[in-house]
């Protein structure tokens, strides 16, 4: 039996709670991630329940962040563009990256911001062409529809996090 696999799966980027999950699914059952690449995972074996698996949307290479997140003892396992992901040891204990709502709320502002961005682009660029090639505008408006909807289930978890907040204060 080979002490590697490697997965090959597609996740929204409006999913990312539900790969965080699988990901420590597969550290549950003693496949933990070793290396993430496009729409491809590599694990190695390690005891089950060894590690916790965490990934956020961060900035551009900032060796300053992955320096402080080793130093509580996470480990830098990769990054696929502004998606990082990190894990660590179940024996040092719970492993948040987001300590508070409003980190999470920062964190669905930054999805958003982006989503909003590529979807606004891709429609305008999609009705631009309609007008010069229409047999390829339609592409660029489906994607842009769909970074649209992503931005809508973003905002939803953003506003059921603020009342959250508010039932807290």
């Amino acid at each position: 039996m080979s002490n590697n696999i490697t997965v090959h799966k597609w996740y929204w980027i409006w999913d990312f709670e539900k790969e965080e999950k699988w990901l420590n699914e597969m550290a549950m059952q003693g496949w933990t991630l070793a290396s993430v690449g496009w729409f491809r995972y590599t694990f190695e074996k390690t005891e089950p329940d060894e590690y916790i698996v965490r990934l956020e949307m961060h900035e551009a290479a900032d060796s300053s962040y992955v320096s402080f997140m080793e130093e509580t003892g996470a480990e830098y396992i990769g990054r696929v563009m502004r998606w990082i992901y990190f894990r660590r040891k179940s024996e040092l204990g719970s492993f948040d990256i987001f300590s508070d709502i409003d980190s999470k709320i920062a964190q669905l502002q930054k999805i958003a911001a982006m989503l909003l961005v590529l979807g606004l682009m891709n429609l305008f660029i999609g009705i631009l062409n309609s007008f010069n090639t229409p047999q390829f505008s339609w592409m660029n408006i489906i994607v842009g529809s769909l970074l649209m909807y992503g931005l809508g289930r973003i905002h939803g978890m953003k506003e059921y996090l603020e009342n959250e907040r508010k039932l807290r204060e």
